[in-house]
């Protein structure tokens, strides 16, 4: 897989949208040099394709963060996505793990979405119990509370790529076509994740969709841009105040910050560390 897209389209006679991702570059530069077990990064992946699904429906500068947390080997699945579909993530999970659904890997927990517009004083923030085996089931129940619409999500990811295909029932669809939904439904439920993965999504669509009429509308690219940002670090240095800075810096020689979302480490040395403080370099004993 050689592109990172978002797809929306519109099964116009039904009144059904939906969106297919591909997920390629940008999903191998998320997992690079992060040594994930196999059932974690599947898991990461479909997640990071789910959250393509909602945040493209942003209609305002902001950013979505999805968090996952559990109780079992997998204690945390976390996504930030925002409006430009500008995609960090990170998993935290035992070393040894052995293959099994979300549900299993996670053990009890919680979906935890914060949503932070530009329009908004403080973040807004969802939090719901996980329900379902798997990370579709789990965003699908998601989905029948917030929206209150029925949806459909079908996912695969591996080492290479990560995929997926979204439905969604709007509410004039029954008198559209009162078996409209069904039919649909049962169409999506043949896809296979090799053609999830290897068909481009025009060629997706027509292989699940051949009798229906679908408007296919421009589509998006997903990236990973991660700059560095010296002054968030430099900003949160300042917060944790001079003395316990220079405790760290005392102990271990150099002060590192890692920020596991961007995939990147900040080392600071003694001079770094005076700069930050506005103050020549401590004396270290």
């Amino acid at each position: 897989m050689n592109e990172d897209v978002l797809q929306r389209f519109l099964l116009d006679e039904l009144d059904i949208r939906g969106a297919v991702v591909r997920l390629g570059p940008a999903w191998r530069q998320i997992v690079a040099d992060r040594h994930y077990p196999e059932p974690v990064s599947r898991l990461l992946g479909e997640m990071c394709v789910t959250s393509l699904f909602i945040t493209e429906a942003l209609k305002q500068s902001g950013r979505v963060t999805f968090q996952l947390r559990g109780t079992g080997p997998v204690s945390l699945l976390v996504v930030d996505c925002d409006e430009r579909l500008n995609l960090r993530a990170l998993a935290q999970s035992v070393e040894d793990i052995e293959q099994g659904t979300a549900r299993a890997l996670l053990g009890d927990g919680q979906l935890v979405l914060s949503l932070d517009l530009s329009s908004m004083r403080q973040p807004w923030q969802s939090v719901v119990p996980l329900e379902g085996e798997g990370i579709g089931d789990i965003f699908e129940h998601y989905l029948s509370l917030s929206e209150q619409l029925p949806s459909r999500l079908f996912l695969t990811a591996t080492p290479e790529g990560a995929a997926g295909l979204f439905l969604q029932k709007l509410p004039s669809a029954d008198t559209r076509d009162p078996d409209g939904w069904n039919r649909v439904e049962q169409l999506a439920t043949t896809v296979t994740d090799d053609e999830l993965i290897s068909l481009s999504p025009d060629a997706l669509l027509s292989r699940l969709f051949p009798e229906e009429t679908v408007r296919v509308f421009e589509a998006r690219s997903v990236i990973h841009d991660t700059p560095e940002d010296w002054d968030k670090v430099r900003a949160m240095l300042r917060s944790l105040g001079r003395e316990e800075v220079e405790a760290v810096l005392r102990e271990q020689g150099a002060v590192i910050v890692r920020d596991d979302l961007a995939n990147r480490e900040y080392r600071l040395d003694r001079d770094a560390i005076a700069t930050i403080f506005d103050e020549t370099p401590p004396t270290l004993h």
